[in-house]
């Protein structure tokens, strides 16, 4: 009898056939768009052609394919042991599987104990990723293969998911990367998500067989583990079958036709979910009516058919498209534009004026204007008179369709901007983190995985009976409450409105954080393309209570502001480049590496006739060819200037040598170690800052990718020092931080306290000649530290005597509080300078380790490059009282960032808190809302930057133009 294996997964479903020699007779590979059922049925059509209606032994695998086979009455065989029972028939000598399938990613480790590692909910490095990722490019992944074949340099990617991703790619694009690079950094983003997210410490050794599509299909994804594994893997040529392979052979078949297969397959549960949305629209007339309403908010500003004697270009290069628009001196439209930017928004540009020019040849540009994410690329591009930050270009498009509006929200491709108007100015904003769900994007992915386009998708979910209930959760998460909502019945059209719900909760739920939805404001305008949605649109005025205007040119309203912000600062005439500048114009693209610091930027070199040049990546202004400031007012520099002359000893070989990983609080108290153990009599040996290269020293001993990136850092840095051979490294377990009376206790978060037992347990570098220590130790009381110390050792280091340990420990409180007060001073004198010079001061606050300059990625310089002042929290933390928080006010890192909010609240200084935060932070999720409320209560904008080992700053020089630009608005 003929065996047949069903391997049903996320996104595609394999079928072998085995003959009674055990040699496959049929396979199949096909995507199956979440239509597992009609797939199934075409599939069981064409076995029947090929195979009339043989009876064979039937088994079921895959992700999905659980449920399906609970339904049709038919054996399932869990996907892990149907690919172990092919492994081990076709490659038994193999050490490691590395299988990367749609939506599912995992490891088997089949020699020194078998273990398994699978991806839970997300979906980052998986077949998914990849897709999301070549459509964001405009290719397939094939092409995506090729291009990534051709690479020169890896641009640096979140490995993470798609959602998350495009948070980095896209600026790259915009600033003009290479296709080719970037190609090659979304390959190496799978392997580092598989790698760090997977493997979690343990090591991928010995032979590593790779199976699923991706690695089958994609030669360059598997030259690139191949490259960060340091091996040669293999990928067998039925890789696509071994789930099938597995479960054909697994002896659990149940015997059937093939005519009797289909039929079980074809049963299907109806649908019966209890909770669901209220319908957005009860009936067509009551949907005319909406309709209607929405068209008289924009009746005061037509689109004329030619253009006035002075008109006013707007440009809008945005995340995902390019907007342009010019308008008259009435606010009058004439001629826009809008298209996606193809990663590209360069040509697209061009193009539009070449044939504006060549329509009429006559026309006056009098002023024009640029903002978005590609904004400086444009600007140089075109010698565009002026650049704009967006949330100011949006504000000054709202205005013109309602003068008195109060709070704006635009969601766009791939970004939320909410801000709320207080006395005709911006009083507070807020955009979204790296993640990208709630977006014009969130809905695109979805309506192309379910087969529609955003147009016809928009349309579907207007009349639904009982949108399905979906939270605010990000595409990814929801890929499985969408899927489970299919197989349970639910329509296309339930889906469609329940994801255009989620779009408005995860704004006003997620970004805002509003506790009631119907108190964000009264005058409201929405904009962006995502509200072309009439069901996004009708979701957010029933979730708030409220009619809000939707200008009828709702995706052109950055474009529009642009448009108005040149009209109200025109000279007269342009220097944007006419036609025949556009006729001589040329656009090469150049990567390079930096060498004027230790940042070593990665740069995109963007040359344009008439020796125009825009530079991106780069994160001072060396680059650049501007002259350095003589001295940035820049606690950051400082501090990494203080804690250098700690780092660079002489050894000498009479000594011992103690080595310290430069990470986590060691960014605090490595003058008080090197203090200590200098008194003692040892050489310090001190890892340097951190960089790309030592963090991935440590990856592959990293155990959770769940860590904050300052953490996972920490694995880098003892390998440094391994490497370099001391007599004992030193990381203490700190339970307690110093005390400095601002709140009821003061802990150290637990990654602090703790990761010392992280790095023993999952470092096998550790286990060797070189001791660790890492004993619990506290520096709350000096008498009960040199208590404790003594004992620590005398285990270690018994010929130590006490007058030499107590000389060491009154030696290492005393530089530790020399340098806390040195911070403190140099904080004192620039606020000083500051307020006599009349400049903002920007308190960028996080912790100790934000200061390492690979967490922060020059951050602080670009806020000098602003024209800000920068200074820490811990710097002023000690100038207001112990006061009452809503939260337990228990972990010293904590207390300082609320007493610094505390004291810019309380100053009339022009004092403003941008605070740091490390995805992966849970602890943060408390401090942030309490540092918001803080700031907020007293009127003081709260601006929140999410970090991690991504560095690209497109996103985060939009965010804190945006502050500058309230900053203004609030002299």
């Amino acid at each position: 009898m003929k065996r047949l294996g069903l391997d049903i997964g996320s996104t595609t479903l394999k079928c072998v056939v085995l003959g009674e020699n055990d040699t496959i007779e049929y396979s199949v590979y096909r995507r199956h768009f979440s239509r597992i059922p009609e797939t199934a049925a075409e599939l069981i059509r064409e076995l029947r052609e090929k195979f009339q209606n043989e009876t064979f032994s039937v088994t079921i695998s895959g992700s999905a394919g659980m449920g399906i086979a609970e339904k049709a009455g038919l054996p399932f065989v869990q996907e892990v042991y149907a690919e172990k029972l092919a492994v081990q028939r076709a490659a038994p000598d193999t050490d490691v599987v590395i299988e990367l399938g749609g939506e599912d990613a995992k490891i088997l480790f089949l020699s020194g104990g078998f273990e398994m590692r699978m991806n839970g909910t997300c979906a980052g490095g998986t077949g998914a990723f990849i897709d999301q990722m070549a459509a964001l490019l405009h290719v397939t992944p094939t092409e995506l293969n090729d291009l990534a074949a051709k690479r020169e340099k890896i641009c640096t990617i979140a490995s993470r998911c798609g959602v998350f991703a495009k948070s980095d790619v896209q600026p790259l694009l915009n600033q003009g990367a290479r296709h080719e690079d970037i190609a090659a950094g979304i390959f190496y983003a799978v392997v580092n998500q598989t790698v760090a997210g997977l493997a979690q410490g343990r090591r991928i050794t010995g032979r590593v067989l790779y199976l699923g599509g991706p690695l089958y299909f994609l030669p360059e994804l598997r030259k690139s583990f191949d490259d960060v594994l340091k091996t040669t893997g293999t990928c067998p040529e039925n890789a696509l079958y071994f789930v099938a392979l597995g479960a054909a052979r697994s002896g659990t078949g149940a015997e059937l036709t093939l005519e009797a297969l289909q039929g079980a397959l074809e049963l299907r549960a109806d649908y019966t979910q209890s909770c669901h949305a209220t319908p957005l629209f009860a009936n067509g007339a009551e949907y005319e009516a909406f309709r209607r309403r929405h068209e008289a908010a924009s009746e005061g500003i037509r689109e004329l058919d030619a253009p006035q004697d002075e008109m006013f270009l707007g440009i809008d290069a945005g995340s995902t498209t390019v907007k342009l628009v010019l308008c008259d001196r009435a606010g009058n439209l004439f001629r826009p534009f809008y298209a996606p930017n193809a990663g590209n928004p360069v040509p697209l540009v061009r193009d539009y004026l070449q044939k504006l020019y060549a329509a009429y040849p006559k026309l006056k540009i009098a002023g024009s204007a640029v903002t978005g994410y590609g904004e400086e690329l444009i600007r140089n591009a075109f010698s565009v008179d002026l650049g704009i930050v967006e949330t100011v270009a949006h504000y000054t498009a709202a205005k013109k369709f309602r003068p008195d509006v109060d709070f704006i929200l635009d969601i766009g491709g791939q970004d939320i901007k909410c801000f709320q108007i207080r006395n005709g100015a911006i009083d507070n904003l807020y955009l979204n983190e790296a993640c990208s769900s709630g977006c014009g994007s969130f809905l695109q992915t979805f309506a192309g995985a379910l087969g529609y386009t955003t147009a016809e998708f928009a349309k579907l979910g207007l009349f639904a009976k009982a949108p399905v209930e979906l939270g605010s959760r990000c595409t990814v998460f929801m890929n499985s409450a969408v899927k489970q909502a299919q197989k349970d019945g639910a329509t296309i059209e339930d889906i469609a409105a329940g994801l255009s719900v989620s779009v408005v909760k995860n704004a006003l739920y997620k970004v805002i954080r509003c506790a009631n939805a119907r108190e964000i404001g009264k005058n409201i305008v929405v904009q962006g393309g995502t509200f072309l949605n009439d069901c996004v649109l009708r979701a957010f005025e029933m979730e708030i209570g409220r009619e809000v205007i939707r200008p009828k040119f709702a995706p052109l309203m950055g474009a529009y502001g642009a448009a108005l912000y040149a009209l109200e600062r025109s000279t007269g005439k342009s220097t944007i480049l006419d036609a025949q500048g556009l006729a001589d114009f040329q656009h090469s693209i150049r990567a390079m590496t930096c060498n004027g610091c230790t940042n070593h930027c990665s740069l995109t070199v963007n040359t344009f006739s008439g020796n125009r040049r825009y530079i991106a990546g780069n994160r001072c202004s060396k680059p650049l060819g501007r002259a350095k400031q003589e001295h940035p007012r820049d606690l950051y520099a400082d501090k990494q200037r203080l804690l250098s002359a700690y780092m660079h000893d002489e050894p000498r070989a009479d000594r011992r040598t103690v080595g310290l990983p430069m990470g986590l609080n060691f960014y605090e108290l490595l003058p008080f170690w090197h203090a200590f153990w200098t008194k003692l009599g040892f050489n310090v040996l001190v890892s340097p800052f951190s960089d790309r290269k030592l963090y991935r020293m440590g990856q592959d001993t990293i155990p959770s990718d769940t860590a904050c990136y300052p953490a996972k850092l920490m694995h880098g840095h003892i390998e440094w020092l391994l490497a370099h051979e001391p007599d004992v490294i030193f990381y203490p377990d700190m339970s307690y931080n110093v005390e400095e009376g601002l709140g009821v206790n003061h802990f150290n978060c637990p990654v602090v306290a703790y990761y010392p037992q992280v790095l023993k347990l999952n470092m096998p570098g550790l286990q060797g000649k070189t001791p660790f220590l890492c004993d619990f130790l506290s520096l709350a009381d000096e008498k009960q530290f040199e208590k404790r110390m003594r004992a620590v050792l005398k285990a270690h280091f018994p010929e130590i005597d006490r007058k030499t340990l107590h000389e060491a420990v009154r030696a290492a409180y005393a530089e530790q509080e020399m340098y806390r007060q040195t911070v403190r001073d140099i904080a004192a004198e620039y606020l000083c300078e500051a307020e006599r010079e009349n400049k903002p001061v920007i308190v960028l606050a996080g912790r100790p380790y934000h200061v390492d300059p690979e967490i922060n990625h020059g951050i602080d310089k670009l806020l000098t490059s602003l024209g800000a002042v920068v200074i820490t929290e811990d710097s002023i933390s000690d100038r207001t009282q112990p006061f009452e928080t809503q939260v337990r006010n228990q972990w010293t890192y904590h207390a300082r960032l609320y007493a610094a909010a505390k004291y810019i609240a309380q100053s009339k200084k022009k004092l403003f808190l941008v605070q740091l935060v490390s995805f992966g932070c849970g602890v943060d999720a408390i401090t942030t809302d309490e540092v918001r409320s803080i700031l907020e209560a007293a009127d003081s904008p709260y601006t929140q930057i999410k970090i991690d080992e991504i560095s690209n700053m497109g996103a985060v020089t939009i965010r804190l133009r945006s502050l500058f630009a309230v900053i203004s608005d609030k002299k």
